[in-house]
């Protein structure tokens, strides 16, 4: 059985939506030999120091994503991407109380191979990035080369998320606008969702 984290006691209580599916799912997770753990303002859970899986409790619906999923074994192919630009993340989708108790099998079978990709150390081959710079990123990097040195130093899925970011503004004067508010983050060393 995994150990749970206090101040994921603090954070279930004060969930308002998915109240009850958030405790089913954390009891499943908690029968399992993960740790649970609070990071990113959500209950993660660990397995030899490695992220398995988190819960999300969103608008429409609550879910137990697993970080390394597109390498883990889903016979009852249960597991959706979180995104349409998600590479490795999926998720179990739930609304209600009596889908997990029907997908409980389903969710302890991928628990357990989520446990064996741990614990083989796998990790997801990302293919070279395919995605095109935008013009008014790279005109920027081009003209600043402090900038440019700063954008090739962190991870690439750091650089990924500034350039969907950013080319998914429709408009040239958006691109143009979120280049400049992102500019002091990548001098800073930092991605888009950093603190």
């Amino acid at each position: 059985m995994g150990a749970p984290d206090r101040r994921c006691d603090v954070l279930f209580d004060r969930f308002e939506i998915w109240r009850d599916e958030m405790a089913a799912l954390r009891a499943i997770l908690l029968e399992s030999p993960l740790d649970e753990a609070f990071k990113w303002r959500a209950p993660v859970y660990t397995h030899q120091g490695g992220n398995v899986a988190i819960l999300w409790a969103l608008k429409e619906h609550c879910a137990v994503g697993f970080f390394k999923g597109v390498l883990l074994d889903d016979p009852a192919s249960v597991l959706v991407a979180p995104g349409q630009n998600s590479r490795a993340a999926r998720k179990a989708v739930f609304r209600s109380t009596e889908e997990i108790a029907a997908g409980e099998s389903a969710l302890r079978g991928l628990i357990v191979s989520a446990i064996a990709v741990e614990e083989a150390r796998l990790n997801v081959e990302f293919a070279k990035d395919d995605l095109d710079t935008p013009a008014e990123l790279a005109e920027r990097l081009a003209a600043d080369p402090d900038l440019a040195m700063a954008f090739d130093a962190p991870t690439p899925g750091r650089r990924r998320g500034y350039i969907l970011n950013i080319a998914s503004a429709k408009r040239p004067a958006t691109r143009l606008t979120r280049v400049k508010k992102h500019a002091p983050r990548i001098l800073a060393g930092k991605g888009l969702h950093d603190r």
